[in-house]
């Protein structure tokens, strides 16, 4: 593992299919086919299949209006993730970690993980249980033996993009062909279908599974995943090139999420025309109705493609989910693991879940597990649809491609929607479990949890545009040039230093003596973090504490001999309050700092504590790069 500042996304094929090439016609649309066939197959995986499945099943030709609903939110979310891909040469995590303060692109990145956690669960279950139809295999060894498609990726992955890519389209074109000759067969009421795109009123029932619907098709990875491989084709960066590139991509992903859809409503007609029609309204799972296609359908073909298909669902989705979570790792955290780990952890914490349902449950309540996935899905989306729309809208990064008031209205009617959706199954499933006897503690966890969550929300949704007003203040202050007429300013005589005891002190140290003299007076100042100091504070009086004020004293003693004044000052566990108490009570005139160059998660906590004591400070702060350079601030 290593941690690095990486600026592209999939570093490993950017750029890597070139399209300023001279091409004609066809050839010259091709070069940009691909990514969002990628993309596609995340709205045809398992967890697909099992809304899709049940939204038959129950209720009939009654919910193709959200399937159609929900492929136009996607083809219009997806075509804003390629403009942002294209435009900045972004993707949606390093846009955020631009963005938006440290804690709360983690509280996103933790969320993003979770809804590719949540992806990967519905692919491992899916696979198993297609296994399991075909060759009468244990769901539970099938879930097992889905660790073993991770070597799979990495060869596609040797193999480039391209390859990729075309590998993923055969997946697809295995699974439409198999739909295609299931609905021949099944032959439903087309007038029928047609009423389905009809919108009407959902109770609860029909509510759930819509939202699983939608979050099994808007997936917020997929938002994160297109924006990245947009930029695997190398474009003239001109205005006509990245034109050129929004209009091809914009082909691409109707094609492709038209033929997702046409995937998807063959599932829920096959499922209103086998199950609904003949009363088989309980149909509620993969199984049960791969058993039931042979004896309703009078075919044998059908439940062998039926199972083929699912096959090839999860494996061709899985593939994406990995890609999705190295963007996600590297473009919040700027950290970057080896391939075949990123894959076997994804696939190992999409197992144990699986595993554990399918050993205390068993196989029944293996359904219920892939729609529960789906709706984390959907509730996970408002937190990568609206920083989108943010980024797009955006004229000051996005220039003349940042999208019109038509499309950024049309835009926001779909967060809201969405967002309502969301909230409106969190309020239903929350009032019914408090009328359940639950203990108080897991209701009070439950509202917490909620809190932050809404904390969350408007912190993301309102951050950007407080920030853009607070930054066109800040440009509207500046005017014309002003005359350098009193440029003096009173000599400190107190700087504060703060220390960690590492090799970066001596550096830190000469930079203080060098904005003072022999006549300032120097503090130096250590926050003691040891266990002993978070119980007892200033009776700490444990070997840490003992030793840090042994260095600390030495420090002194060092400074007094080369005749300069200095003192010491220790604090306890909390770093940023007591840095800001004792710089006060001292009352040091300037404060020296040092930035020590994190990446990952040590960036979270260490800028934070720069950043935290720089705001609360009045006094000038000198922030010392320990490797080169000095930031004063």
């Amino acid at each position: 593992m290593r941690v690095s500042n990486v600026e592209q996304s999939l570093s490993e094929v950017h750029e890597t299919v070139d399209t300023t090439l001279p091409r004609k016609g066809w050839r010259r649309i091709l070069a940009y086919i691909g990514p969002a066939y990628l993309v596609s197959v995340g709205y045809m995986d398992p967890g697909n299949w099992a809304t899709d499945l049940q939204g038959g099943a129950k209720f009939g030709y009654q919910l193709i209006w959200v399937l159609l609903m929900s492929n136009l939110m996607a083809l219009l979310l997806q075509s804003l993730s390629a403009r942002l891909g294209i435009v900045r040469r972004r993707d949606l995590a390093q846009a955020n970690r631009e963005t938006y303060p440290p804690i709360v692109n983690f509280c996103l990145y933790i969320l993003a993980e979770l809804a590719i956690a949540a992806c990967d669960l519905a692919e491992v279950l899916g696979m198993a249980i297609g296994i399991h139809l075909l060759t009468g295999l244990p769901i539970l060894w099938g879930t097992v033996i889905t660790v073993l498609d991770t070597f799979l990726f990495l060869f596609l992955q040797r193999w480039g993009i391209r390859k990729l890519e075309a590998f993923i389209i055969a997946l697809v074109a295995i699974i439409g062909m198999s739909f295609l000759v299931q609905i021949l067969i099944a032959q439903p009421a087309m007038g029928e279908v047609v009423g389905g795109l009809v919108p009407g009123f959902l109770d609860n029932g029909a509510l759930y599974i819509a939202v699983g619907i939608i979050g099994a098709t808007v997936m917020p990875h997929n938002l994160y995943l297109h924006s990245a491989l947009v930029q695997t084709r190398k474009i003239n960066p001109d205005k006509k090139g990245i034109k050129t590139a929004i209009k091809y991509n914009l082909i691409d992903s109707t094609v492709a999420l038209n033929a997702a859809f046409l995937v998807n409503t063959a599932i829920l007609v096959l499922a209103a025309t086998v199950f609904y029609k003949t009363g088989n309204t309980d149909v509620a799972k993969i199984q049960d109705a791969h058993h039931l296609l042979e004896p309703l359908l009078g075919s044998a073909l059908a439940p062998i493609l039926f199972a083929v298909a699912l096959i090839a669902a999860g494996q061709s989705s899985t593939i994406t989910g990995t890609m999705a979570g190295q963007i996600v790792m590297e473009g919040y955290l700027h950290l970057r693991i080896n391939p075949w780990l990123r894959r076997l952890l994804t696939r190992l914490i999409a197992i144990v879940p699986a595993v554990f349902v399918i050993v205390i449950y068993g196989d029944d309540k293996v359904d219920d597990l892939l729609i529960f996935s789906q709706v984390i899905l959907s509730l996970q989306l408002g937190f990568a649809v609206i920083p989108l729309i943010h980024f797009v809208s955006d004229k000051a990064t996005m220039g003349d491609f940042a999208i019109g008031t038509k499309t950024k209205v049309l835009s926001w009617l779909v967060a809201i929607i969405l967002v309502f959706l969301n909230v409106n199954l969190v309020a239903d499933e929350t009032l019914a479990l408090f009328e359940t006897d639950i203990s108080w503690i897991a209701k009070a966890a439950i509202v917490v949890v909620i809190l932050l969550f809404l904390w969350l929300f408007v912190t993301m949704t309102f951050y950007p545009i407080l920030n853009k007003k607070k930054k066109q203040s800040t440009d509207m202050l500046y005017g014309e040039a002003i005359l350098l007429e009193n440029l003096a300013i009173n000599k400190v005589q107190k700087i504060a230093v703060a220390l960690d005891f590492t090799k970066a002190d001596e550096k830190l140290i000469a930079h203080a003596l060098a904005q003072g003299s022999t006549e300032v007076e120097y503090q130096l100042i250590h926050i003691v973090e040891s266990v002993s100091a978070r119980y007892s504070n200033y009776s700490s009086d444990d070997a840490e504490t003992r030793k840090d004020t042994e260095r600390l004293n030495s420090y002194v003693s060092q400074l007094v001999q080369k005749g300069y004044k200095a003192n010491a000052m220790l604090g306890y566990t909390h770093r940023v309050k007591e840095i800001v108490r004792l710089v006060t009570e001292s009352k040091a005139e300037m404060l020296i700092m040092g930035a020590h160059r994190h990446s990952g998660l040590k960036d979270y906590v260490f800028g934070e504590t720069i950043e935290d004591v720089r705001h609360q400070l009045t006094i000038p702060v000198l922030i010392v790069n320990v490797s080169e350079k000095v930031i004063p601030q």
